[in-house]
């Protein structure tokens, strides 16, 4: 297993600070969600059409990729207008474009945007799903939906994903939501959806007072390394990447300390799998 972290940890760094903090760490590849101001990864300065060369030959040197782009495209909001549901369509489809183009090979899209469940439009987000799916064809991308929303349960997600095409469509588990909003057991997670999970995304919290607060690794009650050993006991090659909430949790850790700690934290729970 792979080792990434999210750019949504750490809103306030530059390129320049992502790259060498990555490469620093030793992780194998960035997850973009984000950078400073800009949250639509075609606009980013490295991901220009004027840099976006230099950007991927720093990181081929360094021997990391771009593993994913997490787009803010939902799927299935309801009462969504066709206006707003073509903007979600063309950020995907432009999320698609930039990955291809760096060798990204996995777009995030989403059913709804809150990860809680929510109310939502299944049958819309399916329609949906298999036109972005579609447009993904022989570019090597492959969009993958979270399991967020209403799909934090993961019957749900499982019946949705059995309408969609088995060679366009996967499946991001954020090992975080089925057991936090729906008090699913990662067996019983992976049970559901196993066979079409190709990313993981992975934050520990606790509950207090009925909300949910952050927490480094291992310091909160998420079963990171129960997933570990389902992951490795059924061959799981993929990333790991650290969703640190940063940018929406401003009071959250530093990310120079966090990331630190995820990668040893993490390498000592994947020592203990060999």
């Amino acid at each position: 297993m792979k080792l990434a972290f999210s750019t949504l940890g750490c809103p306030g760094w530059t390129w320049n600070e992502i790259f060498a903090a990555a490469k620093d760490l030793g992780l194998d590849g960035i997850e973009i969600r984000g950078m400073g101001g800009e949250m639509f990864a075609p606009a980013i300065k490295c991901f220009l059409p004027a840099n976006r060369e230099e950007t991927v030959r720093q990181m081929k040197a360094a021997k990391m990729t771009f593993p994913m782009l997490t787009s803010g495209a939902c799927l299935g909001k309801p009462g969504a207008s066709p206006a707003m549901e073509e903007q979600n369509l063309e950020e995907a489809k432009a999320y698609v474009d930039l990955a291809a183009e760096i060798g990204a090979p996995y777009v995030r899209v989403m059913i709804t945007p809150v990860a809680a469940p929510e109310d939502a439009d299944i049958a819309r987000a399916g329609e949906n799903y298999a036109k972005i799916c579609d447009y993904a064809k022989g570019t090597g991308v492959k969009p993958l939906i979270e399991t967020n929303g209403v799909f934090c349960d993961s019957k749900v997600l499982r019946a949705f994903m059995e309408k969609a095409d088995p060679l366009t469509s996967g499946v991001l588990w954020d090992i975080h939501h089925p057991y936090r909003f729906h008090g699913e057991s990662p067996r019983e997670t992976y049970d559901n959806i196993g066979r079409w999970v190709e990313y993981i995304h992975v934050k520990d919290s606790v509950m207090v007072d009925n909300k949910v607060v952050y927490r480094m690794m291992g310091y909160g009650d998420v079963p990171v390394m129960d997933t570990l050993k389902i992951l490795e006991d059924n061959g799981y090659d993929g990333y790991i990447s650290l969703e640190w909430m940063k940018r929406w949790c401003p009071d959250l850790q530093e990310p120079g300390i966090v990331f630190s700690h995820f990668q040893s934290y993490m390498n000592c729970l994947m020592g203990q799998l060999r």
